[in-house]
């Protein structure tokens, strides 16, 4: 067969590679308008930042090594301009001789990534490519010390912007938007984000957009002016299919091409992967587009055995993502609440903290999870994790148990590794597990943080179990102190007319305070899921 592939990096060049590993006998030319055809496009952050000291460090294969060891055809400088399928040709424009020439093919696979939105043209930068690297690092470099930049978009790449703009000596504003930053996240889940980018220096604007930028100067939209040397817009990207116009092959609203189970697009012989396709997200089961270089990589590697006639099937993705900011990790698996509640989905949840390792070993700091779950908790359908140590390994787990349809009393029963300086014996996952079990299983009430401002002392009662010590040190307000250890002795100092609220520092003794007080008689009480640390993350204490 004679297979034209149109984009390389994570899905292109993943999929040439595999089709010869199948096969020495078909003919396979790749198309790249650019100069690389495989780069860490996830590591250009860090080469901004220095982090990454060359830029020979992100080039993953050049098109000579692809060539020789793959026997790929590799043409760069070569844009795809037009697909025409039923003559099984694309039209190419050689963009160093401006010729446009015809190339048949047998199959084709189309795997032309995104490209970044920026309403803003040449007064901002954008950071996609090498070359957008090496002119970013060109200028942060000759502005060391005295810079000042601006980074539109507090997703994951404007996050990582700004921590890298900023280790390079540079005051930076970051704006975003929406009320939070890392929008594939909760609300509540980014409060500790934000905290830290702070505490970097990083003055962090929320619910303000760019109106206008030019000669240094951004108009926000509160009319406020902020002087700039540097902007970086990151405010996401879109599919970059404008090329399949008139060619019958089918796409979203938005340009994301639609694939089936074989990422077979809907015109014969024509497949596609990567961040232009629109695939199905296994959580909510809606077709969505999710450019990440995990899915990526893996598509490409299944629509090359799709195209060899190997008996496959994409089941979808869930957009499992990380991200490194400052010491902190941040990660988020399967669904967040939005999404479930935009997918029409019953879902319940819970907060835990956890330490990474076990709590006598020295070092260490807590993780905050929130576990989204079936209220039955015959499924995980979200996991969301901010920490340092450890977050990379226990969001891994989650990941896997929502892929395998796990439900949170198989959390609970995990089998996993355990020495005193890599965790402990019930691990973080095991932790959330148990919680969500108790909930699931209905031997606990909880209630959350957002519940605490709509609470009325007439009706409802805070009860802080934790010791005085703890209490006064700082409490929620209102709150009344029945230490967990005196409850069976003062019980009936606890008014039985009323909805009791208990909490301690993370859940664990109030879960323990819970059962007593069911068992003594007291039928309206709930405990607050994550608890008091959940209380001061939320409220910035």
């Amino acid at each position: 067969m004679k297979i034209l592939i149109v984009g390389g990096v994570a899905g292109g060049a993943t999929a040439a590679a595999r089709l010869r590993r199948l096969s020495e006998d078909n003919e396979i030319i790749m198309f790249e308008r650019g100069d690389h055809i495989s780069f860490a496009n996830c590591g250009l952050p860090y080469y901004v930042g220095g982090v990454i000291g060359n830029e020979s460090d992100l080039l993953l294969q050049t098109p000579e090594s692809f060539s020789a060891r793959f026997n790929v055809q590799v043409r760069t400088h070569h844009d795809v301009i037009f697909v025409l399928p039923d003559k099984k040709q694309i039209l190419v424009r050689d963009i160093d001789n401006h010729a446009e020439y015809l190339e048949s093919y047998d199959v084709l696979l189309l795997s032309p990534g995104a490209k970044p939105i920026n309403p803003f043209g040449e007064n901002a930068l954008t950071l996609r490519t090498v070359h957008d690297a090496l002119r970013l690092r060109e200028l942060c470099e000759s502005s060391t010390g005295r810079g000042r930049a601006l980074v539109i978009g507090g997703g994951f790449i404007g996050l990582e912007a700004a921590e890298n703009i900023a280790a390079c000596g540079l005051s930076v504003t970051l704006v975003e938007k929406s009320d939070h930053v890392m929008p594939n996240m909760d609300r509540e889940m980014t409060f500790l984000i934000e905290k830290k980018l702070h505490d970097m220096g990083i003055d962090l604007r929320l619910k303000c957009g760019v109106k206008h930028l030019c000669k240094g100067k951004a108009m926000l939209d509160n009319d406020e002016y902020i002087d700039y040397d540097i902007a970086v817009c990151a405010v996401g990207t879109h599919p970059d299919t404008d090329f399949l116009k008139d060619s019958g092959i089918a796409v979203t609203e938005k340009g994301a091409i639609l694939v089936d189970e074989q990422l077979h697009t809907s015109q014969p012989h024509i497949y596609a992967v990567g961040d232009a396709v629109a695939i199905p997200h296994i959580v909510t089961g809606k077709t969505m587009n999710i450019p990440l270089a995990g899915p990526a990589n893996r598509q490409g590697r299944l629509a090359a055995d799709a195209i060899m006639g190997r008996d496959v099937v994409y089941p979808g993705a869930q957009g499992v993502a990380i991200l490194k900011l400052d010491d902190m990790t941040i990660a988020s698996a399967g669904a967040s609440e939005n999404l479930l509640i935009s997918a029409g989905i019953p879902y319940t949840k819970s907060y835990t903290h956890s330490m990474p390792h076990a709590g006598y070993y020295p070092g260490g700091r807590m993780m905050s999870i929130k576990l989204l779950f079936t209220p039955d908790g015959k499924t995980v359908l979200g996991a969301q994790i901010v920490g340092c140590e450890g977050v990379d390994k226990a969001i891994d787990l989650f990941a896997v148990a929502i892929s395998h349809r796990m439900s949170v009393f198989e959390l609970a029963e995990m089998e996993l590794s355990y020495a005193p300086p890599f965790s402990s014996a019930k691990a973080p996952v095991n932790i959330a597990g148990y919680v969500a079990s108790n909930i699931a299983d209905g031997m606990h009430e909880v209630f959350y943080v957002s519940d605490i401002p709509n609470l009325d002392p007439a009706k409802d009662l805070l009860v802080d179990i934790r010791t005085r010590k703890e209490y006064n040190n700082g409490t929620i307000p209102g709150a009344m102190l029945l230490p967990l250890d005196e409850i069976r002795a003062r019980h009936n100092e606890l008014p039985r007319d009323k909805n009791l609220y208990i909490f301690c520092r993370i859940g664990q003794r109030g879960y323990y305070g819970y059962r007593q007080l069911k068992q003594l008689g007291f039928e309206n009480v709930k405990n607050l899921s994550g608890g008091f640390m959940s209380y001061m993350e939320a409220y910035n204490k």
